[in-house]
């Protein structure tokens, strides 16, 4: 499975607050049943690649449903497929390699 990161950058709204379009994110996510992490900077999400292609695309409309004329859609697909991974496991790696460093 693969990890995507997305953050939507909806522009031309009102306040330069995002908080409504995270809210709708994060309740499309909920609803949807996959594997995710809200964050401060944008949402990680965990599954097979074509799904995730979809929710990215799913969740890109979302702003426009509320009015919202452009947005802008970052999406960064990490697919390694010689390891199974999960959310946390690279911040769990990170930090045993530290420890280890550490200890050493």
């Amino acid at each position: 499975m693969a990890l995507m990161q997305i953050t939507i950058i909806p522009l031309g709204t009102a306040t330069p607050s995002v908080g409504e379009y995270v809210a709708d994110v994060e309740r499309h996510l909920l609803a949807s049943g996959i594997d995710h992490q809200l964050q401060d900077m944008g949402t990680l999400v965990h599954g097979e690649p074509e799904v995730l292609f979809r929710l990215a695309a799913e969740i890109h409309n979302l702003a426009f449903g509320k009015g919202v004329q452009r947005v802008v859609t970052h999406i960064t697909l990490d697919d390694r497929r010689d390891v199974q991974q999960g959310l946390g496991d690279k911040q769990k790696a990170v930090r045993q390699r530290l420890a280890r460093q550490e200890g050493a």
